[in-house]
């Protein structure tokens, strides 16, 4: 076991050691089915302490790398080759959902209301009449560069402001999508799903096509069969199955995408609020030669009053995105615009993130 682990480095010990034996599972050094040594032979190898060991195979769990079971050790379940129609795969039954539900049923972070007011003085004091100007069609610059840079630290992600497009929540940007990629071919849906997806694609003259969830994500056998080339999923806790697509699930949408020649639509809300002690990783992040659409708000990590959600496009896109679209005037007030980059900006966002976070391991 090579691995170096480096002390002086910002990022934590245990995260090191986390992304080296992801790696070495994904390249087949530890293949799907065999067992990774023991967390006292690799803290031993690795000069870490057993704590810390742990921590990195706890990550490797919930990201669906490895399943720990008491007494066997942790076994490899990541599977590099994922197999069409598992029938073990146990199929989510569809239970029709109260059309008075709204994305913001879906949870939301209890964001602290004196930082949110503190915040919103200072923007009113700080821009002053900047506050009353048209905010620009794409978002405001400062906003969009916090969204990058937020997203570089929390997801490693690694985007231009020119891609990120500001929108009044998941709602309007699906119907921005549409109107970009067109109604000549058929989207893909998680069913259940969120039942404005395909109320807004259907409404804007699309044609969906619903894919059985099972407890792992879309079946294998309904991806292969579609003849669907943009697939909309939501691998963070789809609503209202809740189930979250392990590593492996993420590695074979990307698999069909990359096959297809298809358009992956990432719908990734609320995804900050996992349990886990690292960020899911996005499709976005992961994806090598696919385009990917990456789909967030702030509704359920602040307040269902905040309207305001972004969408980042593959770069190439961009010109012919501002073509056909870029008529269109931001719907987020600029003021508004201004409070979440204060947000991002000052960590207040990030904080209150990693407190919703701890609180809700304290109650697993």
């Amino acid at each position: 076991m090579n691995y170096v682990i480096e002390k002086n480095k910002a990022e934590s010990a245990y995260i090191q050691l986390y992304k080296q034996l992801s790696k070495d599972i994904i390249s087949g050094v530890y293949p799907h089915g065999t067992k990774l040594p023991s967390k006292r032979v690799i803290a031993q190898e690795t000069g870490l302490s057993v704590i810390t060991v742990e921590h990195a195979l706890t990550l490797l769990n919930e990201e669906g790398y490895i399943q720990s079971r008491q007494r066997s050790g942790n076994t490899v379940i990541y599977r590099d080759e994922d197999f069409p129609g598992n029938s073990e795969q146990k199929v989510i039954p569809v239970y029709p959902v109260s059309s008075t539900v709204t994305e913001s049923d879906q949870g939301q972070g209890d964001f602290p209301f004196s930082v949110l007011t503190r915040t919103m003085r200072r923007v009113m004091l700080d821009y002053g009449e900047k506050i009353l100007v048209k905010a620009p069609n794409h978002g405001c610059d400062e906003l969009r560069n916090e969204i990058c840079l937020y997203l570089a630290r929390s997801h490693a992600l690694h985007v231009k402001p020119s891609q990120v497009i500001i929108g009044s929540g998941a709602e309007y940007l699906y119907g921005l999508i549409v109107q970009f990629l067109g109604t000549e071919r058929i989207f893909a849906l998680e069913n259940p799903s969120y039942h404005k997806i395909r109320k807004v694609y259907e409404a804007m003259g699309a044609k969906c096509e619903m894919l059985t969830m099972t407890d792992e994500g879309i079946a294998s056998r309904d991806l292969e069969k579609t003849n669907a080339r943009i697939l909309h999923v939501t691998p963070f806790n789809s609503y209202p199955s809740k189930v979250t697509a392990s590593i492996s699930k993420k590695n074979e949408y990307l698999r069909w995408a990359k096959k297809n020649s298809a358009v992956l639509i990432e719908d990734n809300y609320d995804s900050e609020l996992t349990v886990s002690r690292k960020n899911e990783d996005p499709l976005i992040a992961l994806a090598d030669g696919v385009d990917v659409i990456y789909l967030n708000t702030f509704s359920g990590t602040i307040a269902p009053s905040i309207r305001a959600g972004y969408m980042i496009l593959p770069e190439k896109w961009l010109e012919d995105f501002n073509q056909k679209l870029g008529f269109y005037s931001c719907t987020v007030p600029i003021f508004d615009q201004f409070v979440l980059c204060e947000l991002l900006k000052s960590g207040d966002f990030e904080r209150h993130i990693n407190r919703v976070r701890r609180k809700r391991r304290l109650s697993l």
